[in-house]
């Protein structure tokens, strides 16, 4: 169903929290799977699509993402409203930066080590993890979190990691020169989801109808608001093109007529994506 700006997308914490266990034990059977190779050593120095960061680094930044609740689940929360989802989308661009240098960090010192270590560090950060998500305080509707843009609720948050292990879990898949990753489903949805909200927020009005099957239907680009019978602009394409579309791993001319169906003189999305970096 389409999801309006005025009616925000809520998330099930029972459901998010199963979503990122089933990620992060993918992403775990995938970091095994490497480090266990002969070739391993010079695989972790392989560059990635993501700029100057190599197989390591990525790894060591997924790492990062991982832990990042258990390390800072009992840090003070500041006043102030919580950071929305859509907001969050907009602002990751602008901590680029801090990312890199927290990536390099990680990637020099606990993910610097021979394959295995990086496996057995991979494993710490994946049962870190695991262990909180068990905590009941993380399923409290209500509990707020800290991150660098400020407080978020920890439902909000763990969406965030959702979207930081399946986008990453695909630039993983691409630097190893596999097909797919075995994404969790539930993972994929819930990313999908945020990611077609946020370009509608983006994006505000009703001229196109983008649709993601079978998870998002969302109204976007300004122009005349289609009310009835078949849109005449419409998008389509799957959940993971569309994420790689949303974060600029794909470009719109590259899959426009193949993964992407667009119909309608205003269906071109070119100059509106990524959304998010």
């Amino acid at each position: 169903m389409a999801n309006s700006a005025n009616r925000p997308r809520s998330y099930d914490s029972a459901k998010v929290r199963s979503a990122l266990a089933g990620q992060a034990e993918a992403l775990r059977g995938a970091v095994h799977e490497l480090c266990a190779r002969p070739d391993a050593a010079s695989v972790l120095e392989q560059p990635t699509r993501l700029g100057d960061w190599n197989v390591r680094q990525l790894i060591a930044h997924l790492g990062f993402c991982l832990d990042w609740l258990p390390r800072h689940l009992e840090q003070p929360v500041p006043d102030g409203a919580p950071l929305s989802l859509l907001q969050w989308v907009g602002v990751t661009r602008t901590a680029a930066a801090a990312i890199d240098a927290a990536v390099q960090e990680h990637a020099e010192g606990a993910f610097a080590g021979s394959p295995a270590e990086v496996a057995k560090e991979f494993d710490l950060a994946c049962d870190l993890l695991l262990a909180a998500l068990e905590r009941p305080e993380v399923a409290d509707p209500a509990r707020r979190f800290v991150i660098r843009f400020g407080p978020i609720l920890l439902t909000d948050f763990l969406v965030t990691r959702l979207v930081e292990t399946v986008v990453h879990a695909d630039d993983l898949a691409a630097a190893l020169g596999l097909p797919d990753f075995p994404h969790d489903r539930q993972a994929v949805a819930a990313v999908t989801r945020l990611l077609a909200d946020a370009f509608a927020d983006q994006v505000p009005g009703g001229a196109v109808e983008l649709r993601i099957p079978p998870y998002a239907v969302v109204q976007a680009v300004p122009g005349p608001r289609h009310t009835r019978g078949t849109p005449p602009n419409v998008v389509e394409t799957d959940p993971l093109s569309w994420i790689r579309l949303a974060t600029g791993r794909t470009g719109w001319a590259d899959v426009v007529d193949t993964a992407v169906h667009a119909s309608g003189e205003r269906s071109d999305l070119a100059e509106y994506l990524p959304i998010m970096g």
